[in-house]
Order: structure tokens, then sequence, then C-alpha cells
């Protein structure tokens, strides 16, 4: 079997509704060449992944990009070469992300877990059904505003850190108050708004229901464009609200707990979905907890207040504890800044610094293991060409 994809996309391309574009078409050319076939991945399971490519959807095996490094395992929303003539068929290569969203896999280790990659809208969903935990959808914002280039894994395995990685590409955050249904009055509802916007500077807060149909139109036109992921806690009306998107019951739901509010895990799997009004839609399982990963930029901007407040300290190293012409103190004594909010800026800033210390480890231990394997390889054959072993 053999292909021809021109290495220039048009908006007929077949793969056009997923996202592709002449960017993408000029990075695959190489790959073309090799007969290789384009493809993005919409479904993983268990080592293999449902890849829709211009001729259709196939099932391709994974076990040809498996790496060491967790961060590079194929990931629903990545653009991959496939072979066209394998038997089963394989993913031959990732192709460089350009966004994604990574948090820490536990708080007792230095891994990443990408959870979706290669998009445009990062969306935070937050039901309104239960007391807002204002510090979780901190913890959110920061993972979600770190999710640029700077965050996601290039295809040879390269990874830009922090400030220094490029931001040619960006995702951008939106929050959904959903089951804003459930609010009693408008003037309770527009105080929740306010509450959400102003620890979320910048970032667009919309109420939305699937039960009335309040703001899915604006929420449509947003996702209209681009791929987006949803997140958030389980029960809060993710798979619902891609539901009601998607115009057909496609996602499996279930009621959420009438003790506490809180959902069931329905989705399973990540799930990349065409959106009938363009654009395509990532639904996530329910996320437990959210770990930092390499999101110091996402911390100072969501904070942006707090690191404003601190260049007018008199110390540059000022703790903001108990120092005299601290700014950040006088923020707090004076209301204009809340001590819940600092104590939040500070426990992110700590668990960010404590998972990028323990990455800085493993990789220190990885690349010294890298080095002697090496250095034996190297001793083994100069002992060859002297006609002896080790």
């Amino acid at each position: 079997m053999s292909f021809s994809i021109s290495p220039f996309s048009t908006p007929s391309h077949p793969l056009a509704p997923y996202g592709w574009d002449d960017g993408w078409a000029e990075t695959f050319a190489p790959h073309a060449e090799q007969g290789l076939l384009p493809g993005r991945v919409v479904r993983v399971d268990r080592g293999q992944c449902d890849v829709v490519t211009p001729y259709g959807t196939l099932r391709a095996d994974t076990a040809f990009v498996v790496p060491r490094d967790p961060m590079r395992i194929v990931c629903t929303g990545d653009w991959v070469a496939v072979d066209p003539d394998g038997d089963p068929q394989f993913v031959r290569t990732l192709l460089p992300r350009r966004t994604a969203f990574v948090r820490s896999t536990s708080s007792q280790r230095s891994e990443g877990q990408v959870l979706a990659t290669n998009i445009d809208h990062i969306v935070i969903c937050v039901s309104l059904a239960v007391e807002l935990d204002l510090g979780r959808l901190e913890r959110f914002l920061a993972l979600a505003l770190s999710s640029t280039a700077g965050a996601a894994l290039l295809g040879d395995g390269a990874r830009p850190v922090g400030r220094q990685a490029p931001r040619a590409y960006e995702a951008q955050p939106l929050v959904l108050l959903t089951k804003a249904d459930l609010v009693p009055d408008a003037i309770t509802l527009s105080h929740l708004v306010e509450d959400v916007e102003r620890i979320a500077p910048g970032v667009q807060v919309l109420p939305v229901s699937s039960a009335t149909g309040e703001g899915v139109d604006v929420f449509g036109a947003i996702v209209g464009g681009g791929t987006s992921v949803l997140l958030g806690t389980s029960g809060a009306g993710k798979s619902t609200l891609a539901n009601t998107l998607l115009g057909e019951d496609v996602m499996h739901v279930q009621g959420a707990r009438e003790v506490d509010g809180k959902g069931r895990h329905t989705t399973t799997t990540r799930n990349l979905l065409l959106l009938p009004g363009g654009g395509a839609l990532i639904d996530t399982p329910g996320l437990r907890g959210v770990g930092l990963w390499d999101a110091e930029t996402g911390v100072g901007e969501v904070f942006s207040e707090v690191e404003e407040l601190a260049r007018q300290c008199r110390f540059h190293d000022c703790a903001h504890e108990s120092e005299p012409g601290c700014a950040v103190l006088g923020a707090i004594e004076d209301g204009s800044l809340s001590a819940r909010r600092l104590d939040s800026y500070r426990k992110l800033l700590r668990e960010n610094r404590r998972i990028a210390a323990k990455t800085d480890a493993r990789l220190r231990t990885e690349t010294l293991r890298e080095w002697k394997r090496r250095g034996a390889e190297g001793r083994a054959a100069m002992a060859m060409k002297r006609g002896r072993t080790l």
C-alpha cells in the first residue's frame, strides 16, 4: 500500500477539521518522504491508540515510541507518523508538541504526566453545585498558564524550561462555572463570577448550564476554532457539557452524589471528538489530584498582584513575614490582599520548587547512568580492537 500526502494543507484536507495546518504539514514533510502517514491520536488505551488519518481511523500500536521518559508517551491530541503498510500498524514517531497540559504524577515522585497535547484552549470546569474551592482553581490556573511550548516535550526529547522556553504557541485558559442553574439568583451568580475573576487575572470566566443552555452558545463559539480540553474534578459536568456541544449522548454520564455533590468517575479515557460547529474537544476523566509541574511561570501569572507588591518591598529578599517595609504585609493589613491569597501563593511556590528539585536530581542520575553506559561501551570496543575482552 502506498500513499501520497501533499506537504501543504488546504481547507479541504481530510485532517483540517482536526487541526491540520501548513505548520504541521511542513513538520511532517520529512516523514511523508519516507512513505509514512500523518494522523492525530484521538484515544489511547493500553499501549494502543486510535489515530485518525486522511484515509480513516486506524488502530495503531505504540511500541516503537515507548520512551524511558513518561513525558514522551503517546497522548490524546498528539500528531504522529504511522506506518501504513504494517500489520499490525505502528506509530513510528511523535511530531513536536506545540502545547501540553502536564501535572506531576504524585507528590512523592518527580515525573510528569501529560494529559492532553496540541491544545488551544484549556477549559477548567468548576461546579457551582458545591462550595467554590478557590485554592484548587488557582492550582489549575497555574498549570494552565504554564502549558505553552515551555511545558511541552519536543519530538527530539528536548525540554525547554521555565521562562527560557519559546512561547510561539500558547493554550488560552477559560474558567467555566458549570451548573449555573443551581445558583438561586442572578445577584449571587454575579458575586461568584466576581470572586473567580479576582483570582484569575486576564482569564475569561463564563457561567454555563447544560440544563438551561445558559452560556453554552458563547462557549461553543469560543471552542469552535482549534482544540480544547475539558478539565476538572468528577461531577463538574464535563461529560454533560461535551454531550450538549456534540448534540448527542456520546459521553456516558452519571449523577453526582447527593451527600456531597461529588461525581462518580464515568469518563475513563481521554477522547478527542469533533464538534458540529467546528473545532475539536478532548474530554478527560475527573482529576482527584493536580500536582504542579514546571509551573513557576503560571504561578507568577496567577498571583501577579503578589509579585508586583513584592517588588515594592524594602528588601529584595523579603520573605513577607515580619520584615519592615514589606509591601505584601502592608497590603494584607489594609485589606487589598487577602491572607488566604498569600498562603496559597506560598504553598504553590514551595510545591513547584520541591518538584523541580526532585526533577533535577532525577535528570542528573539518568545522565550519569547514560555516561557510565557509554563509557562501558567505549571500553568494550577498545578491548575488542586490542584482541581481548573485558
